[in-house]
């Protein structure tokens, strides 16, 4: 839209996600859910994927007051098989996919000169190959929405971290590296899918205060290490990525590919 076009009641309208169809992988999750519920608020279907439908079951309740449709599909992101039933079944239930946001991710900490390579290998596959896996299957079905005259073709957001910039002597070795690859994932399918309209962004939080990361901020000493690089110090809390999401989701980023936004209080900045 030029900006002439814009009026008041469009510029409103940005963040309106009414109609749109969004897959979020480790929707059950901390920082799935909530990203969800932002989605959902804003009027977007949503297809949650996750390895246990006990999980999605209970993330289903939880947003049962948004008043979203929201579909279920229990799949593993490491498998492109699982991947494209991902993709058919939202296809199938909504007729098409606008957003992506594969949330589902990992950690484990160890020394750098002692981390198992099970370990190493279990965050580093999980992060990245199941970022792709699943962007790919998705990709393919905005390049055939695309094909068929819809543009945008659908926005891809993934998850890096700053951990992919300031490294951190706490063990975080294969997640650093995993988040790095991510960046640079979201770079160059960002510039090879331009040409099929579809937006691929990133965004990067700090610790976040969840499930995982209770063994941190259960050890003061430790939780200050990363309180301290953080210029509110800190943690974030999972809504306080909703905004973000939301922006990278909706037509208010329609010339945004290619980026990385930090959510992060400041950490990369200092």
């Amino acid at each position: 839209m030029k900006i002439l076009d814009y009026t008041n009641d469009t510029i409103k309208g940005l963040f309106d996600l009414s109609g749109k169809t969004a897959i979020i992988t480790g929707g059950g999750g901390g920082l799935g859910l909530s990203m969800a519920r932002g989605l959902a608020d804003f009027g977007a279907n949503l297809v949650l994927t996750g390895r246990t439908q006990e999980t999605l079951d209970k993330a289903v309740a939880s947003l049962s007051d948004t008043g979203a449709q929201v579909l279920t599909i229990a799949a593993d992101t490491l498998n492109p098989d699982d991947c494209q039933r991902i993709v058919d079944e939202t296809v199938a239930k909504f007729g098409a996919i606008d957003i992506l946001i594969p949330a589902a991710g990992v950690a484990r900490r160890f020394p750098a000169e002692d981390f198992p390579k099970d370990a190493f290998e279990l965050v580093v596959d999980t992060n990245v190959k199941g970022t792709w896996y699943i962007d790919q299957a998705v990709a393919k079905q905005m390049i055939k929405q695309f094909e068929a005259g819809k543009s945008p073709a659908g926005k891809i957001i993934n998850i890096t971290s700053v951990r992919a910039n300031n490294g951190l002597d706490l063990g975080y070795g294969a997640y650093a590296t995993s988040k790095g690859a991510v960046v640079a994932m979201t770079r160059q399918q960002a510039v090879e899918w331009a040409k099929f309209d579809i937006n691929v962004n990133a965004l990067g939080p700090t610790i976040v205060m969840s499930e995982l990361t209770k063994p941190i901020f259960s050890d003061p000493v430790k939780a200050k290490v990363f309180t301290d690089r953080i210029q509110f110090h800190r943690a974030m809390e999972p809504g306080e990525l909703i905004g973000s999401a939301l922006y990278l989701a909706s037509a208010a980023s329609d010339f945004v590919t290619g980026q990385i936004l930090y959510v992060d209080g400041g950490c990369v900045a200092g």
